[in-house]
């Protein structure tokens, strides 16, 4: 039997990953360069809100109709194209910086079309996975993928205020711009060889998006693991990550308090990726339930300590354990969905990993504004995730005995 050629010895999958490693760095580089845009220059903590709606909403709002478009055309073109776009959007944002001309409403509308581009590139790069490795490579794929990817999310954020500290504002648009437009060319159509598109049925996109619903709807195992990524998303990691600078603020830490929390948060994320890359995990279902009973037993803890720093190494431990709940429900979506509809598929789970995050920042804060402490909300929301986390484990019997053979 000749021996399987390494991952890394895949010319498609290494540019794949570097466009879109570079692709998340230039998106969390304009995401903080924004954010202290509207605060510093423009004065206006209150507006920030509104921007980042602007951005994140249609955001979610567009992701299923991403999905939709993944499966009628190349995923390739579609996500040079959006990182080209998203390339040139940022260019303007710089030139108009530069002019003295940036205004909130400017910000309002290009950040509105920022966001509604990443949600056609999501579904496409989740979904041309498959396309481009063996299937008995895709879990340690999609390990590189999501590592690079929380890489990407500590690595921006570092330059972008390196950046805006020694050049300033315009110079974080300049630089993201250029790492965004770079990450369009890896990701060019010709480099990656993209085979032929596999959905050849020609009907309207509310039936293509009809499709892809009854198709997860008829399967109790994707039932099952986005009700697990909603109640990951919305009880423990969405409502922790809005609670993290307020716990700051509360227990007199500084902004430096504040980046070693959320880097312990990313740093767990890619240990336990890089793990799981290496690991062979033929239990995916019971061990991305036992993934998020864990998570939600450390946010329980998380609710309960007044120090900064256990706090810390609490945030690394919820960063360890959630990967563990994403990575196998993901890697075996992918083996089993029928390629015509994967697109679709793909972005219905994104729409469960994504949709509820902002849901839980507004139910955080319209708590606490109340008086209510953030700690007894993180606690609240952690008993109730673990409830359903547990009643998950004793009902969902087919998604914690699916084993997978790859």
């Amino acid at each position: 039997m000749a021996q399987q050629p390494s991952l890394f010895k895949n010319s498609r999958f290494i540019l794949l990953f570097l466009g879109s490693f570079l692709a998340i760095i230039g998106f969390s580089m304009f995401f903080m360069t924004t954010t202290w845009f509207v605060i510093s220059d423009l004065g206006s903590a209150s507006s920030l809100g509104i921007i980042l709606i602007a951005i994140t909403v249609p955001r979610i709002l567009m992701m299923a109709f991403g999905g939709v478009l993944a499966d009628k055309f190349k995923k390739t073109t579609i996500m040079f194209s959006t990182s080209f776009i998203q390339g040139v959007l940022l260019v303007i944002i710089f030139l108009l910086n530069n002019a003295n001309q940036l205004t909130f409403e400017y910000l309002i509308i290009l950040g509105f079309f920022f966001g509604t581009l990443d949600a056609f590139s999501g579904p496409a790069g989740t979904s041309l996975i498959p396309k481009m490795v063996q299937k008995n490579q895709i879990k340690q794929a999609n390990a590189v993928i999501q590592g690079l990817g929380q890489i990407g999310f500590i690595v921006g954020p570092m330059i972008s205020g390196s950046v805006m500290e020694y050049a300033g504002v315009t110079t974080g648009y300049f630089v993201s711009a250029i790492i965004v437009l770079l990450s369009a060319f890896f990701m060019f159509p010709p480099f990656l060889k993209e085979g032929p598109v596999d959905n050849t049925v020609k009907q309207t996109p509310l039936k293509d998006l009809i499709e892809g619903f009854s198709y997860v709807k008829a399967s109790k195992f994707l039932l099952t693991g986005i009700l697990i990524l909603i109640t990951l998303n919305f009880f423990a990691f969405g409502a922790i990550s809005i609670a993290i600078p307020i716990l700051v603020e509360t227990y007199g830490g500084s902004p430096i308090n504040l980046s070693y929390i959320e880097a312990a948060l990313g740093v767990g994320m890619l240990v336990s990726t890089a793990i799981i890359g290496i690991v062979k995990i033929r239990r995916r279902g019971l061990t991305s339930i036992a993934g998020l009973i864990a998570t939600l037993f450390v946010a329980i803890a998380f609710s309960q300590i007044p120090n900064l720093y256990i706090l810390t190494a609490l945030a690394f431990l919820i960063g360890f354990t959630m990967t563990f709940v994403s990575i196998p429900f993901f890697t075996s979506a992918q083996e089993d969905t029928d390629p015509r509809i994967m697109g679709k598929v793909m972005s219905i789970v994104f729409l469960a990993m994504n949709g509820f995050d902002p849901l839980a920042y507004a139910s955080v804060t319209f708590l606490v504004s109340k008086g209510i402490d953030v700690q007894h909300v993180i606690l609240s929301f952690s008993i109730v995730g673990l409830m359903i986390a547990l009643i998950t484990l004793w009902k969902g019997k087919t998604y914690k005995s699916y084993t997978s053979n790859y």
